[in-house]
């Protein structure tokens, strides 16, 4: 099963992430703005990565001075759509 996600960042550069969660997967994972050549390699590091390696590998990374970073913003939004499948079902 293919579900879409578009998840509106908080706190960083990247203004919105989509996604595609698929059979508990990451897949197709896109930034709009932000830094283009970190999040191509986000991206691409990310692609279909089993969801919760992906959160446990990324969440609560900061960038800077910010308590988030686009990484962390990825995980958070990985967070919600699997609390999002799971209310569904």
């Amino acid at each position: 099963m293919i579900n879409i996600i578009t998840y509106n960042t908080t706190g960083v550069c990247a203004k919105v992430i989509t996604f595609d969660l698929v059979n508990g997967n990451v897949k197709n994972v896109k930034f709009s703005s932000g830094c283009p050549g970190n999040l191509a390699a986000i991206s691409k590091l990310v692609e279909n990565m089993p969801a919760d390696m992906l959160v446990e590998s990324l969440k609560g990374i900061t960038c800077g001075h910010k308590d988030t970073s686009c990484a962390d913003q990825l995980a958070q939004a990985v967070i919600k759509a699997m609390k999002d499948a799971n209310d569904s079902n």
